[in-house]
C-alpha cells in the first residue's frame, strides 16, 4: 500500500498525490496546489501551530490520550522516583542516562559555574526588591551572554558544550540571588561537595524553612519537581528557543525569549493561578457551587485539562504524592485537602469526564510551593529553572538538523489592497 495520500483540488478538477511520511506531510507540497503558473500556491493556516509541526525530535514523547511522558524513551515517572535531576538533564542532552565516569565531569563542569561573577551581582541587585522575579531573570539570562563572546559561535560543537556547562552551573545561583534579594537575605555558600538540588536548597536557606541543612525530604520533592518539569516537547517557550536559536543567536538570548515566553500567564503561571482559584474557593462546601459556574463558563477551573494530555497528565500523580511528603516536614495546607475534593467532585461529574479535563502538573505543584513558603511570583522562575535544560537540549538539536531553516513563517495578508499616498493637506 502506497505512503501517499490524494487531494483533489476542486477549483480545477487536478488531483495531486503527497508523499507521507512518519504520519505528516511536508507543507511545501501544498504549494503544488494552484490554478496556474501565476498562483504561488495553497499554504496551511493554523493559528498557534494546533496540527504543524516544525521539527522532528528525539527528546520527548507525549501519547496525550494515553497520558503518556517519556525523556528519550524513558517514563517521566521512573526518571523522577529513580535518577538525580543532572543524570536526567545528561540524558535530555546528550541522548542516554550517563555512567558514573561520565556523571561525575558532567557535575564536576557544571557545579563549577554555580558562582555569580560581580557584574552578575550587581546587575541583580539594581533591581528594585519588589520587580517581578521573572523579568529579573530574562534580564540576567540575556546580561550572562554578554560575559562570553564566544557563545557567538554555535555551529562549534566544543563551544556549544561550553555554554550548556555554564548556563545549567549558573541559573540555580541566579535563580537564588533573585529570590534573595527580593527577600532582602543573603544568599548562603553550599559545600563544596553539595549537589545540584541540595546547593541550590542551601543558597536560598530552603525557602520557607530558613535553615542550611537541607532536609532529604525537601531535596527528594525538589529534585522530582525539577525533572518533572524539565522538558515538555513544543511547548510555547521551546518553540521560542528553537526559533530565536533558528538564526543562530547566541543561547543566552535565546533563552532570554523562552524566558519570556515562559513568563506569560497562559504558560508558565498556571500554578499560582490555581493557588488563585482554591482561595477564591475558601471551603470544601462551596465546590458544588464553584463547578456549578464552571459548568455555566461563569468561571475557569484552573490547573485541569492540557492542550496535549487528553488523560491524566502523568506527572500530576506523582507531584500529588510529593505533596504529602512535604507537608510531614513542614506542616498541613488546608488547600490539599481542598484540592483533593475539588479533583474529586469534578472526575465524578461527565460535564468534565467527557471534557478529558483531568488534573495536569500545575494542579498540585503550586501547593507544594505555598507549603514551602515560597513566594507566589517565584514559582515560574522555578519552572524556568528546571526547563533550562529541555530548552537546551532542543536548541542544540535544531542546530544540528541540517533540514532546518531560519524561522520564517507564512502570513495571510488581510489588509488593504495598493493605493496611493495621499499628501498631508488632502486627507
Amino acid at each position: 500500500m502506497s505512503e501517499t495520500v490524494s487531494m483533489t483540488d476542486n477549483r480545477n478538477g487536478k488531483t495531486y498525490e503527497m508523499p507521507v511520511a512518519e504520519g505528516a506531510i511536508t507543507a511545501k507540497m501544498l504549494q503544488k496546489v494552484r490554478l496556474d503558473q501565476s498562483d504561488s500556491g495553497l499554504i496551511s493556516y493554523d493559528p498557534g501551530y494546533q496540527n504543524t509541526a516544525p521539527a522532528t525530535s528525539s527528546i520527548t514523547y507525549i501519547d496525550g490520550k494515553a497520558g503518556t511522558l517519556l525523556y528519550r524513551g524513558y517514563p517521566i515517572e521512573e526518571l523522577a522516583r529513580g535518577c538525580k535531576f543532572l543524570e536526567v538533564a545528561y540524558l535530555l542532552v546528550n541522548g542516554e542516562l550517563p555512567r558514573r565516569p561520565e556523571l561525575n565531569r558532567w557535575r564536576t563542569e557544571i557545579l563549577a559555574h554555580r558562582t555569580l561573577d560581580d557584574p552578575m551581582l550587581r546587575l541583580i541587585g539594581a533591581f528594585p526588591r519588589d520587580a517581578h522575579p521573572m523579568g529579573m531573570l530574562i534580564s540576567a539570562v540575556g546580561a550572562l551572554g554578554t560575559l562570553y563572546p564566544d557563545a557567538k559561535q554555535v555551529q562549534d560543537p566544543a563551544v556549544r558544550q561550553r555554554q550548556i556547562f555554564r548556563i545549567l552551573g549558573a541559573m540555580p545561583a541566579i535563580t537564588a540571588h533573585i529570590y534573595a534579594h527580593g527577600q532582602g537575605m543573603r544568599v548562603a555558600t553550599p559545600d563544596a561537595e553539595m549537589g545540584y538540588v541540595s546547593g541550590f536548597l542551601r543558597m536560598v536557606r530552603q525557602f520557607g524553612l530558613d535553615s542550611l541543612d537541607v532536609n532529604p525530604v525537601i531535596e527528594q520533592a525538589m529534585n522530582a519537581l525539577l525533572v518533572l518539569h524539565a522538558d515538555h516537547e513544543q511547548n510555547c517557550s521551546t518553540t521560542v528557543m528553537r526559533s530565536i536559536g533558528s538564526s543562530h543567536a547566541d543561547p543566552y538570548s535565546a533563552m532570554a525569549g523562552a524566558v519570556a515566553a515562559l513568563y506569560g500567564p497562559l504558560h508558565g503561571g498556571a500554578n499560582e493561578a490555581v493557588l488563585n482559584m482554591l482561595d477564591g474557593i475558601g471551603t470544601v462546601a462551596n465546590i458544588p457551587d464553584f463547578l456549578q459556574k464552571v459548568m455555566n463558563r461563569e468561571t475557569l477551573l484552573m490547573g485541569f485539562g492540557h492542550r496535549v494530555y487528553k488523560n491524566l497528565d502523568p506527572r500530576a500523580k506523582l507531584i500529588k504524592e510529593l505533596a504529602y511528603q512535604v507537608f510531614e516536614v513542614t506542616g498541613p495546607n488546608p488547600s490539599i485537602e481542598l484540592a483533593i475534593e475539588l479533583e474529586r467532585s469534578a472526575l465524578d461529574m461527565a460535564f468534565f469526564r467527557d471534557r478529558n479535563l483531568y488534573p495536569n502538573v500545575d494542579f498540585y505543584s503550586g501547593i507544594i510551593y505555598q507549603a514551602l513558603g515560597i513566594p507566589p511570583q517565584f514559582y515560574t522562575v522555578l519552572f524556568a529553572l528546571a526547563r533550562t535544560v529541555g530548552w537546551l537540549a532542543h536548541w542544540v538539536e535544531h542546530l544540528e538538523d541540517s533540514t532546518q531553516k531560519i524561522a520564517r513563517p507564512k502570513q495571510i495578508y488581510k489588509g488593504p489592497d495598493h493605493r496611493a499616498v495621499v499628501p498631508m493637506d488632502q486627507r
